[in-house]
């Protein structure tokens, strides 16, 4: 096991005895961007059991959806369940000022206040999707700590989809209730990692037209190819209202049900292999941005974005001088 020092033992240990003032520690240990907490970051992680137990669900959609109002109705049916849940709540972050508005604390106010809930929101930090670049760690400590459920929710813009599907087990996407027009501007690309699609607000005079919705989506995942890992009637589109309560019991069993059956199949595994070599690359990406930071002097990268702004340079040609100008670097000429 990884060597620690006095205090990230002791936050390892109250991590692993399920206190959340140690989980919400951890988080804020992995997400600092320090070279020390980086590092420190990575003891603790290293450190910890390797979860195979648990259910990590992927939430997007698009902004207004009601994604915090289904997570908070669906998170109690998780708990009714006799599961720990823990919600890691991406918001976007201002690309000016980095800051971020943190609200899904207050628009889940009962879920909040259950014991068995832990709720984080995370700003993105404007990382690609809308996931936070730490977003991975952060599954591995709530496992940690005990929570065998963990819902990912995300800003729902750009490549969010994509990104939550290659970290989670499962994948749902929530949709309104829209006429068969608005149909055409749902991407393909998002419908074919969906594992369920959810038409929310089906209640009152928005019922009848969620209800149609469901059929439009439901003939459209028809004509998707079949992927490894679908089973029989996934993916599908159901109607939930989050209000009501309707349809939240239904998208429960359905995730169980699919959860089961990938990991009777050995496709749960193969899913988490996977997960880990992207993890990887992902954290390779990163780390190679920052050497090649290190080495390259920001006057120099001041000098090549000069060039390209007034045209005297080529993108392209200014990215090949700033990979011989690095080269160079670490040849230490």
């Amino acid at each position: 096991m990884t060597k620690l020092s006095p205090p990230l033992t002791r936050l390892r240990d109250d991590l692993l005895a399920g206190q959340r003032r140690a989980l919400s520690r951890a988080i804020t240990l992995v997400e600092s961007s320090r070279a020390d907490h980086r590092e420190n970051a990575r003891l603790l992680v290293e450190s910890l059991p390797a979860c195979k137990d648990g259910l990590r669900i992927g939430l997007s959609g698009t902004p207004g959806v009601g994604k915090s109002t289904f997570t908070e109705a669906f998170g109690g049916e998780i708990i009714a369940r006799g599961h720990r849940l823990a919600v890691l709540a991406v918001d976007p972050s201002s690309t000016l000022t980095g800051g971020s508005i943190l609200g899904d604390k207050t628009r889940m106010d009962t879920l909040v206040r259950n014991p068995a809930a832990f709720i984080r929101p995370s700003p993105s930090g404007g990382s690609l999707g809308g996931v936070a670049r730490r977003t991975r760690e952060s599954i591995a400590l709530c496992e940690a700590a005990g929570y065998d459920r963990v819902i990912v929710e995300t800003v729902g813009v750009g490549q969010s989809e994509i990104a939550v599907s290659r970290m989670t087990d499962v994948f749902l996407l929530l949709l309104a209730p829209a006429g068969g027009d608005e149909l055409q501007g749902v991407k393909r690309g998002i419908m074919e990692i969906a594992d369920l699609i959810v038409v929310n607000k089906a209640d009152g005079d928005l019922a009848a037209t969620a209800k149609r919705t469901r059929a439009d989506y439901a003939a459209a995942l028809r004509l998707m190819r079949r992927r490894d890992g679908d089973t029989e009637g996934f993916p599908m589109a159901v109607t939930a209202s989050s209000i009501e309560g309707t349809g939240i019991a239904e998208v429960g069993d359905l995730i169980e049900r699919l959860s089961a059956t990938r990991l009777a199949s050995g496709y749960h595994d193969r899913q988490r292999e996977g997960q880990a070599v992207s993890w990887m690359e992902t954290a390779l990406e990163a780390q190679l941005q920052q050497v090649f930071e290190q080495a390259v002097s920001a006057d120099t990268m001041t000098e090549m974005r000069g060039l390209v702004k007034t045209g005297n340079l080529s993108p392209e040609a200014a990215a090949e001088r700033l990979i011989e100008r690095y080269r160079v670097a670490m040849r230490g000429d």
